[in-house]
């Protein structure tokens, strides 16, 4: 029988630090700033088998930005910049756009879902709707999620 994998939710400031220079390395990859694993584990100052060790065993959990994803179901006229127009106002007011599935139009509209992180937004979610709400081929916004 396999044994069932359990997970512990720990405060960082009792992790030991090689943890935390895993995590350092596993971001050191992810955003391109090393382009290996022997480059990350350079930039973190850790060895290569700590790393390959703990790599997939150690993550970081943020529970503030998991609780603050809001999707949003637009429907849009089928005319150059509409959407781009909505990228530029998300971003303005603060919004970390996660993704964005538009539809294929049909009837002169295409449907558009956009995922962003609220964390650092300057209005609260029904202000942002509305200012959607305004834009030029903007027909519909509502809140998914």
């Amino acid at each position: 029988m396999a044994k069932e994998e359990k997970y512990l939710l720990v405060d960082e400031r009792v992790v030991p630090d090689i943890f935390k220079k895993v995590l350092e390395a596993k971001k050191y990859l992810a955003t391109g700033k090393a382009k290996n694993s022997s480059e990350a584990v350079r930039l973190a100052n850790i060895s290569r088998s700590a790393f390959y060790k703990y790599k997939d065993r150690v993550m970081e959990y943020n529970s503030s930005s998991s609780n603050s994803i809001v999707t949003f179901y637009l429907t849009m006229e089928d005319i150059p910049g509409v959407l781009s127009s909505v990228i530029n106002h998300l971003a303005e007011y603060g919004a970390n756009i996660l993704t964005i599935n538009q539809n294929i139009p049909s009837d002169g509209v295409a449907a558009v879902t956009v995922s962003i992180r609220m964390t650092d937004v300057t209005l609260e979610e029904e202000q942002l709707i509305q200012r959607l709400r305004t834009l030029k081929g903007v027909v519909r916004v509502s809140k998914v999620s």
